[in-house]
């Protein structure tokens, strides 16, 4: 178990990385605690008073005009928690909840939401003690905060929501006790602190962008493995085109591209008695569409970080003058315009990729065996792979159809425009698992592309991505029974298997920059 300071507003993107892969112990830095104490002192104040404040000792929404008495102060939080608690569907993955846990912590920690001390120990003690509340997918609209989601998450610290242990749903008061944990018990404004923000739309967004990258690296080797299949020019590849573009991600991936072609017996076997002009553009624009979805999973990062350090409920506290101030930040627009650039760029990555994997069963432009089998009409070879990697790449034109677009009023009209983050956050998932299947018949494909230009070799990364896929996939000599080879595929293209080979690579820029 790894420590992390976590300091509030400086959370990093190789921190969240660590929170979400787990085996981290989540530390507050000792320096926020005054301010933490100070900010609840506000609150605590202006509930002892006469003036309404919002959230503190008014009802909620719509029933903002409805004054509460002192007395009834705790159960006016608690049965906003229970009240909201009103989530569908599967539960989130136990990484997407580290991060809602390790958010909520962080943006309380920043002493603008008026909480007590407890309230983020809570937090971090239920995070620390490798508990995972279980929290339904479904439910929220990205506004007024991911109340449904973070809702669930709450009631579990309170004792009466649940966890997921080992995969099944345990009651969580003997959770917490059998871990020595003791029910949070809400004051004023607490309950409304907690389930106002943007952590779970953020961290389900955090999690499409983790899982895609080793599914991005995967496109880049792959992609530089059917080049090389198909016998293509490292041309397009000059950094003298792109530099004169000046776009950062083309240029990066241009770089990637002649790094991993470099040394390739194939490739310079093109250069002689080959009388093909230009490739097609699945090939060449390889740089300019991968380099520009590459741009934008770089800017969805930042906006990710400064989310995940964000604070996002309401009303904000502000010690130093002892104001409370109603406003907007639990409007989750950022993170959904993060995740719809981010599911454009992931379709994108998919369907250049069944472009080249169309290519190279193409007789006429590869130059290689129709369908990719030396005895065409009797063997069918990759014909329907080929079909199998067009319907997904279909299913993602759908799936990244922008989320934010979209908006239904709630709570009466009086949260009238939404977000729709949580949503469109929450589908980049089985997107990001279409591509991964795309990439894992296209390296079936090039693979076997590599094979009928022996004895040729490729490169010496390309020839161990091609390696690696034949100690888990025979060649497709006759017609034999391929789905299996294609989820073994798509496994290893998710699970990072060729990650190693890429990050080999010598003097590459790094696909993310510190943030």
């Amino acid at each position: 178990m790894t420590d992390l300071t976590l300091t509030p507003g400086a959370l990093t993107l190789d921190q969240l990385l660590a929170v979400h892969a787990g085996g981290t112990r989540l530390v507050l830095d000792e320096a926020a605690r005054p301010a933490i104490r100070a900010s609840a002192a506000v609150v605590q104040a202006a509930a002892a008073g006469d003036a309404p404040v919002y959230g503190v000792n008014t009802g909620f929404g719509k029933l903002a005009n409805q004054r509460i008495s002192a007395a009834d102060l705790a159960t006016l939080q608690l049965n906003l928690i229970r009240s909201h608690s009103v989530g569908v569907g599967e539960p989130l993955a136990p990484a997407v909840v580290r991060l809602m846990l390790a958010t909520k912590a962080a943006s309380l920690a920043r002493a603008h939401s008026g909480v007590r001390e407890v309230v983020i120990d809570t937090l971090l003690a239920v995070f620390n003690a490798g508990l995972v509340p279980l929290v339904p997918s479904q439910g929220s609209v990205g506004a007024s905060g991911d109340l449904a989601p973070l809702s669930h998450m709450t009631l579990a610290l309170l004792g009466e929501g649940e966890f997921l242990v080992d995969g099944q749903r345990r009651p969580a008061a003997a959770v917490l006790a059998e871990a020595g944990i003791a029910p949070l018990v809400l004051q004023a404004k607490e309950g409304l602190a907690l389930i106002n923000g943007t952590q779970t739309s953020t961290a389900l967004a955090l999690h499409g962008f983790f899982s895609f990258e080793p599914v991005l690296e995967s496109a880049l080797v792959i992609g530089a493995l059917t080049v090389d299949a198909a016998r293509g020019s490292d041309g397009p590849f000059d950094p003298r085109i792109h530099a004169l573009r000046g776009q950062p991600g083309q240029i990066d991936v241009a770089q990637y591209y002649r790094s991993l072609l470099a040394g390739s017996a194939i490739r310079q076997s093109h250069t002689e008695g080959d009388d093909r002009v230009q490739d097609p553009y699945c090939l060449r624009c390889q740089p300019q569409v991968v380099g520009a979805c590459l741009d934008q999973l770089r800017h969805a990062a930042l906006v990710l970080v400064r989310e995940a350090n964000a604070v996002t409920d309401n009303p904000l506290v502000f010690p130093e003058d002892g104001a409370m101030i109603s406003g907007g930040n639990f409007h989750a627009e950022p993170v959904a315009l993060a995740a719809d650039a981010m599911a454009v760029a992931i379709a994108e990555v998919g369907a250049i990729a069944e472009r080249r994997m169309a290519m190279l069963i193409d007789a006429s432009v590869s130059r290689l065996p129709p369908f990719l089998t030396s005895n065409a009409g009797l063997n069918s070879g990759f014909m329907i792979a080929h079909v199998t990697a067009a319907a997904l790449a279909s299913e993602n034109k759908s799936l990244a159809h922008p989320a934010s677009v979209d908006s239904l009023p709630t709570s009466a009209n009086q949260e009238d425009h939404v977000s729709m983050a949580t949503f469109a956050a929450r589908r980049l998932q089985p997107m990001i698992a279409n591509v991964a299947h795309i990439l894992g018949v296209e390296w079936l494909a090039a693979a076997q592309g590599i094979e009928f230009l022996r004895p040729l070799a490729s490169s010496s990364a390309l020839e161990e991505a091609h390696a690696l896929l034949r100690r888990h996939c025979a060649p497709m000599l006759t017609d034999h029974y391929l789905a299996p080879d294609i989820e073994r595929a798509g496994a290893l293209v998710r699970e990072g298997a060729l990650s190693g080979i890429f990050r080999a690579l010598p003097d590459l820029p790094a696909l993310w920059t510190p943030v």
